[in-house]
């Protein structure tokens, strides 16, 4: 199996998932995590980002591969709507922390706008209703460095203040989940 095909796969995959178990309505499960922004970590809290307005939680398979690549890009590129319309969002994966050291400083991908969280064990995207994959012997991403951990599904949610699920976007392409994601923050109050 080539690396195109591998990456294609994992792509196509991740873009046609199943919607998560939770939904609208629901309570967005509390978590805090270790993250990275512009490749410095720290702990990121959905209860202290909520406390500043609604967020996006948005749960991707792994940094540095094409479907993920493309949705870190274009909510970096979109990153100063988000704020505009009073949310923050917060990428999750099971990528170490030291990969997401490097993607969120990545100029081609989050450029140091875009926070992302490491989920190593896949309990935040259980707590959400996310299927988990086990890691792949051979799996490599579009550097060509083997991945070695599992996967979550691609799914986005959008939290209100009071931490319950506006809307559950999934099944779609990276760059249309985001687009629909800044849409549905666009219909909430801002942050005030």
């Amino acid at each position: 199996m080539t690396l195109r095909t591998i990456v294609c796969t994992l792509a196509l995959a991740a873009a046609t998932a199943a919607f998560a178990a939770l939904n609208a309505g629901d309570p967005a499960p509390a978590f805090s995590a270790p993250a990275s922004l512009a490749g410095k970590p720290f702990t990121y809290s959905l209860k202290d980002g909520l406390a500043k307005g609604p967020v996006v939680v948005y749960f991707y398979p792994s940094a540095y591969t094409v479907g993920c690549n493309i949705q870190a890009h274009e909510f970096s590129t979109k990153a100063d709507q988000f704020a505009a319309a009073g949310a923050t969002v917060i990428g999750v994966s099971l990528d170490s922390i030291e990969r997401l050291n490097e993607f969120s400083a990545d100029p081609a991908y989050c450029a140091g706008k875009l926070a992302v969280a490491s989920d190593g064990d896949g309990k935040i995207a259980r707590a959400f209703g996310l299927r988990v994959s086990g890691a792949k012997s051979g799996v490599v991403d579009t550097r060509g460095k083997e991945i070695d951990h599992g996967f979550a599904e691609r799914t986005t949610f959008v939290i209100k203040r009071d931490g319950t699920i506006l809307a559950v976007v999934g099944g779609v392409s990276p760059d249309a989940n985001v687009a629909r994601a800044l849409e549905l923050v666009r219909t909430l109050p801002a942050a005030r």
